[in-house]
């Protein structure tokens, strides 16, 4: 699909996606002999056609498609998919609103979540998941208004832990619960996170994003923006963390960060979602071309020192590694980044394993979580919610980049 050349966004947008802005109720089948036992390597991913259709036919409705009002309709007039930014942009500040504390903030994340990962990476590397409480939500999206025939809204919900979700388009079986990493929302029993966004008054158009983090005391969003709360994380705690001497935007390094997050971003960071969002082939061609330069520029710049920044482990690894870990088990396929696997860059994936090794990194690392999200959330993507088997990289496996300390000698 392509839009003409002479349009508004909106416009364009609107005529691209309106076929898919149809609505189906969300589908939860309770836990019986049937459901896929828990089980932390792997759930059934699909359920059978004739299943999906009899569903489809007890229900007398059209199933939801993304994009609906998500993300994933967020594209310009061109077909280039165009991120909004986030709207909560408070800060942890000692002498202002929301000051350093201990019990007082709430984290809602999602382990399938690249932007959210970030935040508990951090809480994990500082010693601060006693400090900061988590909700998870589960990977698949759903239908957050289903009871309104024209909210055509799908996004992240918390599970029971008797419910299997389905796909916003009702195929698949993916179960919840603690075995799987599923939480409920803690603090106000919500059903969906775009009811927390609701309770604070957040207008129209808000995208219902995580991590959100929460302030139990004021009842107010403190942040969405996941960069922010990284950095507040890092330097706004140290009091109460079990690690405050780990700095990782220390005051001579932040150039060279700076830098690197924001071509990071640009090429890698959103540069899978450009590629995989895109609804125009001159979009994608733009932004396949923009992420393999910027990933050759990082396999080189591995080649010559152990970590983003140099040789110190810093803000830069933690913004990196999300995109890195998933690239090969998601974006080759799913976001049509298949020029090359990670694998196949020396530097890259022996990176990958050192970072995912590096002690609090690979809590923040759920395979399930992140596989089940991207393949069963948007059915105009992939409409059957089929899980890929592979490639499962092992993670755990040895890595060579202790060879820059022996250098270093």
């Amino acid at each position: 699909l392509a839009p003409a050349a002479s349009t508004s966004p909106s416009s364009a947008r609107a005529r691209l996606l309106r076929p898919l802005h149809q609505k189906h109720p969300r589908l939860l089948l309770p836990r019986s002999s049937s459901a896929p036992p828990p089980a932390p390597a792997r759930a059934s991913s699909s359920t059978s056609s004739s299943s999906i259709q009899s569903t489809m036919a007890s229900t007398n409705k059209v199933p939801i498609s993304t994009p609906g009002d998500t993300a994933v309709a967020d594209v310009s007039a061109t077909g280039a998919f165009v991120r909004k930014d986030a709207i909560f942009r408070n800060r942890i500040d000692a002498a202002g609103e929301f000051p350093p504390a201990s019990g007082r903030y709430h984290l809602y994340f999602s382990y399938a979540c690249p932007w959210a990962s970030r935040c508990i990476s951090v809480l994990g590397l500082k010693g601060l998941n006693h400090v900061i409480s988590t909700s998870s939500v589960h990977p698949t999206w759903q239908a957050t208004r289903p009871d309104d025939p024209g909210d055509s809204h799908a996004g992240w919900a918390f599970a029971e832990d008797d419910e299997v979700m389905r796909s916003p388009a009702g195929a698949g079986a993916f179960p919840a619960g603690p075995a799987y990493a599923c939480t409920p929302d803690h603090i106000h029993g919500s059903r969906f996170v775009r009811d927390i966004y609701e309770r604070v008054g957040a207008g129209a158009g808000t995208r219902f994003t995580v991590p959100i983090l929460f302030d139990k005391q004021t009842g107010k969003v403190v942040s969405n923006e996941s960069s922010e709360i990284v950095r507040d994380l890092n330097a706004c705690f140290n009091e109460f963390a079990e690690r405050p001497a780990l700095d990782l935007y220390p005051a001579p390094l932040r150039g060279a960060i700076d830098e690197l997050n924001e071509w990071v971003y640009h090429g890698i960071n959103n540069g899978v979602y450009k590629c995989g969002f895109a609804v125009s082939q001159a979009a994608y061609d733009e932004a396949v071309g923009e992420l393999f330069r910027s990933l050759e520029r990082v396999e080189g710049i591995l080649a010559a020192q152990r970590y983003a920044a140099g040789d110190a482990f810093t803000e830069a690894d933690v913004r990196l590694f999300p995109t890195l870990v998933r690239f090969d088990e998601v974006y080759v396929v799913y976001f049509k980044c298949n020029k090359k696997c990670l694998r196949e860059y020396p530097n890259i994936s022996n990176y990958i394993r050192d970072v995912y090794q590096t002690p609090g990194m690979s809590a923040s690392v759920n395979m399930w979580h992140i596989k089940t999200h991207y393949y069963s959330s948007h059915p105009v993507l992939n409409a059957n919610a089929i899980v890929p088997a592979g490639p499962d990289e092992d993670l755990m496996a040895p890595h060579d980049r202790a060879r820059f300390e022996q250098m270093g000698k």
